[in-house]
């Protein structure tokens, strides 16, 4: 992989950086089909793999220059700023959007999932039995995981720790979405919302030369969390792209029949037509359960009228998403070619 890259190349990376983090905040939606759909999910895998072992040596021996470029740093460097950016950017901007016109948010992820199975279906030549057994044991998981209830916040650190594996599971494996599997283990809020906003609130007065946060033991305490979360999610990645590799090399038509049940499955997460039920604290911002208990929002699909005005526009949204990942995929081959 060439690491000399124009303005606009580096520009284009943070970009895709951005929709990536996004796409791994918002539950169902997995920063993988981002990756895969963009053209560069290949790349992103390969530029994981070469940090091992090697790497390592290399870092250990101070050969910077030789790690950054073996590990392919300037392309994971600028994709990881992406990311870290649109968690307190273009991931805020999503909330209120969620917040203010949540059927059309959903209607627009919902599109984009569409196009997703097109784009990566399209391409697929090798059904047989058994990818097509695969394909329906990942529809199936996929459906079964959207079903699921979800569990009771946990702030033990080893939960944390394996919490921030699982959940970069999104960015490696397309269709799988990791802030969807946060909500099924109940700590979706502690560590996408409440640990996220401690670390902005806690750069926001260091900025302004206040550091009485120091004496905060609850924001402390999700500093901490936010901290072994985010060592769990680089070691995840790190995992997660070995084995890939390895299940692609080897198995590369079931690998990919399940990532297209997976995302299929992903349907059921992000249909548009569901009632929140949950209750808010508005002092403290968060959601209680019935008997006050801090919970993540769950959800009551329902079947739309087509008489309502609100649903064509429902729809519309959804013909919009499916765009965006056709605009995605004219992207990619163009930079490809």
């Amino acid at each position: 992989m060439s690491s000399n890259r124009t303005i606009k190349d580096s520009f284009f990376l943070i970009i895709k950086g951005l929709a990536m983090g996004a796409a791994n905040k918002v539950p169902g939606v997995s920063g993988g089909v981002v990756a895969f759909v963009a053209g560069f999910y290949e790349e992103f895998i390969y530029s994981l793999q070469k940090i091992n072992a090697k790497a390592f040596k290399l870092l250990i021996k101070g050969r910077y220059k030789s790690f950054f470029q073996y590990i392919n740093g300037h392309f994971l460097g600028l994709l990881i700023l992406g990311m870290l950016i649109s968690y307190f950017s273009i991931s805020k901007i999503l909330d209120f959007f969620i917040e203010k016109r949540e059927l059309f948010v959903w209607a627009t992820f919902f599109g984009m999932i569409v196009g997703s199975i097109y784009y990566i279906a399209k391409d697929f030549h090798h059904w047989n039995k058994k990818t097509f057994l695969f394909l329906l044991i990942g529809i199936s998981i996929g459906l079964s995981i959207s079903f699921l209830s979800p569990a009771k916040e946990n702030t033990n650190l080893i939960f944390i720790f394996l919490c921030g594996i699982i959940s970069v599971s999104g960015m490696t494996l397309p269709g799988l979405s990791g802030s969807f599997i946060l909500i099924l283990l109940g700590n979706y809020v502690l560590l996408l919302v409440d640990s996220v906003n401690a670390l902005y609130d806690t750069f926001a007065q260091i900025f302004r030369g206040d550091f009485s946060f120091t004496k905060d033991q609850f924001r402390i305490k999700s500093l901490t969390i936010l901290t072994v979360f985010t060592l769990g999610s680089a070691t995840g990645l790190v995992t997660f792209s070995h084995l890939l590799n390895y299940v692609l090399k080897y198995f590369k038509n079931i690998t990919m029949a399940l990532i297209i049940g997976f995302i299929s499955g992903s349907l059921g997460v992000v249909w548009p037509w569901k009632k929140t039920m949950y209750k808010v604290d508005e002092l403290n911002n968060f959601m209680l359960d019935s008997n006050g208990e801090k919970i993540i929002q769950n959800y009551q699909r329902f079947l739309p009228s087509i008489q309502d005005l609100e649903t064509w526009y429902a729809i519309g949204f959804i013909i919009f998403g499916i765009l965006i990942v056709l605009a995605l995929d004219w992207y990619g081959k163009k930079t490809r070619q």
